[in-house]
């Protein structure tokens, strides 16, 4: 029951089981449902286990998910699943019967979220989810990603509870071209992202002098890191150049996409974290959100694919987010 939690120092985690439906075909393919379930066991044997509560997600209502894709590309993903398609343009792109479906639920985790958020029934939500999001276009499918969770999240907030000006801040090792599409031109929305340098990792985009373009020149962030960019690397980003582009921009709501794919032992990617650094990322997130948002926060789950560190990642992000 919410009115057992203390919201200010809990975590609401938003996840299904149904989840686990999205079929990628199994064999060698990195996203799996075994991502989900190394991250319930981690969870699970927490030391902070006792601060989490848990919700439901629910079902993207169409109105939203046109706010990020459109007509075209939704009415294409149905039927290439109902028709028994395996992928959908790219062999990347694996599908099953129940992949639209459960694409949608994904995207709706957000909006239950934001929904726990601005009834003050939840301070700090982690939507643990898949199919991931970030690499999802208006009209196309990229790198796993069909409906862009974090982009619709952000329209949700921006229209329904007029946070206007949105930050989404996406530590995923791989850019997230899909949220930088959706928000290179207005000058509404935020993204901040770092990732490998896009001359060396998929999608190829994301360079540091891609600022956004007309009305929403200033507000895109790349930081890309080289090969082999580590701890050290990431935490002088966080001193030395994050802090002076968020007291400018004042956001008013944040949303995470939680990658954790740039970790040393994951070979999705060539950058070289630790464990303990995504605990420092969930306490630099912490103090944004205590800054700027009376501590309100929405983290969605994107990438992250070797399962021996995926959940203690998670686990040491969480750690991060809730510590004192």
């Amino acid at each position: 029951m919410f009115c057992e939690i203390d919201f200010m120092t809990s975590l609401t985690i938003i996840s299904d089981e149904r989840y686990l439906q999205h079929d990628t075909g199994g064999g060698d393919h990195p996203e799996i449902p075994a991502r989900l379930q190394a991250v319930y066991q981690a969870l699970d044997n927490s030391a902070f286990s006792a601060k989490f509560s848990y919700a439901a997600p629910r079902i993207a209502e169409r109105e939203w998910l046109l706010q990020a894709h459109t007509e075209d590309w939704l009415f294409r993903f149905e039927e290439a699943v109902l028709s028994g398609r395996t992928f959908i343009d790219h062999n990347d792109n694996q599908v099953g019967y129940d992949s639209y479906d459960i694409a949608c639920l994904s995207a709706g985790a957000g909006l239950a979220g934001i929904d726990l958020l601005e009834a003050d029934k939840a301070n700090n939500v982690f939507c643990l989810v898949r199919p991931p999001g970030h690499h999802a276009e208006k009209s196309i499918p990229f790198g796993f990603c069909f409906l862009n969770n974090c982009v619709v999240a952000a329209r949700y907030w921006q229209q329904k509870y007029k946070r206007k000006r949105v930050l989404v801040f996406d530590f995923d090792a791989h850019h997230g071209n899909g949220i930088q599409s959706a928000f290179e031109e207005e000058k509404e929305g935020f993204y901040l992202s770092i990732h490998e340098h896009p001359s060396f990792s998929y999608p190829g985009t994301g360079y540091a002098d891609e600022h956004g373009l007309g009305d929403g020149k200033g507000t895109i962030l790349n930081l890309p890191l080289p090969p082999g960019g580590d701890d050290n690397q990431v935490q002088r980003l966080f001193e030395e150049i994050i802090p002076s582009q968020l007291e400018e921009w004042q956001p008013d709501a944040i949303i995470i996409g939680a990658g954790f794919d740039a970790h040393v032992a994951d070979d999705m990617s060539g950058l070289h974290y630790s464990t303990e650094l995504y605990q420092d990322i969930g306490r630099e997130i912490k103090s944004w959100g205590q800054r700027f948002t009376g501590g309100k926060i929405l983290s969605i789950l994107e990438g992250g694919y070797e399962l021996s560190v995926l959940g203690d990642s998670v686990e040491a992000y969480v750690r991060g987010l809730l510590k004192p």
